[in-house]
């Protein structure tokens, strides 16, 4: 008894099915056509869009917005004329609640998406630029709707989440070629204040790599135990000079200048406790004695002050890539 209601429902399913088989057919065809235009489709409607925003991120996120909603067209027409009407709009309104649940799920993920977009948009760096954030260092190497792959001055390679960079300060160190540089230099108190200023302000104003808009300053900067500490301020292009090693070079001539005029740079105070004077005594007499004393040769460093910048970006340019993505700036 069964088995016979079981092959009646069937083959008034089966009826049911030829019936519908041309409309189904049809609903095939309507939506293999929408699925072949919908690239094409997405392309024409974004190309206007594609004149006006230079984010390829953005094309790309509404190219796949646009194919996606033909496809969905599609697929409601083919199970409208399959005879699943209530199954289509439950399709269609459940792509909502899907997405909303999907979007909870990969929040971490959905944020540094929506960072990239954002990023994107606003370009507050390009490729090539040396930025710092989050205490992070280095080159822009790429930028991926996850990530910016950043190459430090080691020659790492640092990855940080695009909600990261978009949630706090970036330092752009390319946008302004210019940088000042400062060192602090202690003088004794019995020197000239006034004149080892002007001898320093002199030393800073003659080094051709030195700025000289805006213009270097010597102040005084603190009062030690046993100096008075003078800070060198200077500003150097930092694209075609390393701040760090004009401030080497000024260290050098400051220093070489205030002992040629007799400006005492005196150590910090200190107490000296001697245990043994005697024994003390004895080995400074020894010493004074025995004149054998190593002898140490001297080679002249060249005042390099070229910028490391281009090193970096040629690391930057011959590394691999750590991370799949194409790259979106």
């Amino acid at each position: 008894m069964e088995f016979t209601q079981l092959s009646n429902e069937l083959s008034i399913m089966f009826q049911h099915t030829l019936e519908k088989l041309p409309t189904i057919i049809l609903g095939l065809v309507i939506f293999s056509v929408f699925f072949i235009i919908a690239r094409p489709l997405s392309t024409m409607l974004t190309r206007p869009l594609q004149k006006r925003n230079g984010s390829r991120l953005i094309l790309v996120v509404v190219r796949r917005i646009i194919s996606l909603a033909v496809i969905l067209v599609g697929l409601y027409i083919l199970m409208r004329l399959a005879g699943l009407t209530q199954f289509a709009v439950a399709l269609l309104s459940g792509t909502g609640v899907l997405g909303l649940i999907v979007g909870f799920a990969f929040k971490d993920i959905a944020e540094n998406f929506l960072s990239s977009l954002l990023l994107s948009v606003q370009r507050p760096f390009k490729l090539g630029d040396i930025v710092e954030v989050e205490g992070y260092l280095g080159v822009v190497k790429k930028m991926t709707s996850r990530a910016t792959t950043l190459v430090d001055f080691n020659g790492d390679h640092i990855q940080v989440p695009n909600a990261t960079i978009y949630k706090n300060a970036i330092r752009n160190l390319t946008a302004n070629p210019n940088m000042r540089g400062t060192f602090v230099i202690g003088i004794g108190y019995d020197a000239d204040v006034n004149q080892a200023q002007a001898i320093a302000l002199e030393i800073m104003s003659t080094l051709d790599v030195v700025l000289q808009e805006p213009e270097p300053q010597v102040l005084v900067d603190s009062l030690g135990s046993s100096t008075c500490n003078l800070r060198l301020y200077f500003w150097v292009n930092n694209e075609q000079n390393s701040q760090a090693k004009v401030a080497s070079v000024l260290m050098k001539r400051v220093v070489l200048a205030y002992t040629e005029n007799g400006i005492s740079m005196p150590d910090d105070a200190r107490e000296r406790v001697i245990v043994n004077a005697e024994a003390h005594t004895q080995n400074q007499k020894n010493q004074s004695v025995n004149p054998s004393v190593t002898q140490v040769t001297i080679t002249e460093v060249s005042d390099d002050t070229s910028s490391d910048n281009d090193d970096l970006r040629k690391q930057a340019n011959e590394s691999r890539d750590p991370e799949e993505g194409k790259n979106i700036l």
